[in-house]
């Protein structure tokens, strides 16, 4: 079981900032802002498939698990509300998230699906985001240049995705949840996730005016398949989830831990396990 506390961020969300806010670096700013348009909707399907995962284990394992679930559903939805903030700047300047609306409709058309698939959906795309959190702190040079208030915003999710990771992998494992269905949801996430993303961050950059900039590109090459970098260089961490015996918790949290022990400043606690 693990203790997850909800913490409240302390930035400045209302005053906006520029479309290449991540240190006027065109792809980096378009990709970090279409991961960020898909958080809100993705965040409340993981709460959603939680919270109804726990309804459905038996009275005991609902008490050994209420408190952990309880951690994340408030850190997701604190994740939701911060985000939904940033969005609402790219909105301003024109940015159109068809991330979420294709992901709304996707979740619509896939609602009547046994509660074990919602839960293999959320633990694979958690696996995605911890995966790329941990990255993210141990490359802080990804946000180079990005307003401080910015850096704190990405840090602290990042330490917050690694801290929940095991959640709704082990709520798939308690309602009985197979090897072979979480291998044959996790390569569909794997698809659509990548794919959705890409489409998004080429939107961005149309609308950015530097999709067709050659110095674009060249950053994201850099960003994405440098010898480490965020798809090249964690392709062995995501082929662990493909292993029988693999659990999250597997990987390594201590950079997750270590920036939220130096940075109590950034945060507020307003909800910890009972």
């Amino acid at each position: 079981m693990t203790d997850l506390v909800v913490r409240r961020l302390l930035i400045d969300l209302e005053t906006p900032f520029a479309a290449r806010w991540n240190g006027g670096d065109a792809f980096r700013s378009a990709f970090f802002s279409a991961l960020s348009m898909s958080f809100p909707v993705g965040e409340q399907f993981f709460i959603d498939s939680v919270r109804e995962g726990l309804k459905k284990l038996p009275a005991e394992q609902q008490a050994q698990m209420a408190a952990e679930v309880k951690g994340f559903i408030g850190q997701e939805a604190t994740h939701r509300r911060i985000h939904e903030l940033f969005n609402k700047h790219l909105s301003n300047m024109g940015f159109d998230n068809r991330f979420a609306a294709r992901a709304m409709q996707r979740i619509q058309k896939q609602a009547h699906l046994d509660t074990r698939m919602h839960l293999a959906a959320t633990a694979a795309t958690e696996h995605f985001t911890a995966v790329f959190a941990d990255w993210m702190l141990r490359h802080p040079e990804a946000l180079a240049g990005a307003e401080p208030r910015l850096q704190t915003l990405w840090l602290w999710h990042s330490a917050e995705e690694a801290e929940h990771r095991c959640t709704a992998f082990d709520l798939y494992q308690a309602l009985g949840g197979d090897h072979e269905r979480r291998l044959k949801v996790f390569r569909f996430v794997t698809v659509i996730f990548l794919s959705d993303i890409l489409r998004q961050t080429v939107r961005n950059l149309w609308h950015d005016g530097s999709l067709f900039h050659l110095q674009t590109w060249r950053s994201g090459a850099r960003l994405l398949f440098a010898k480490d970098g965020l798809l090249r260089g964690n392709t062995a961490l995501w082929r662990d989830y493909l292993r029988e015996d693999f659990h999250p918790s597997q990987h390594d949290a201590s950079l997750s831990q270590a920036w939220l022990h130096d940075n109590t400043a950034q945060f507020t606690v307003v909800g910890q396990p009972a």
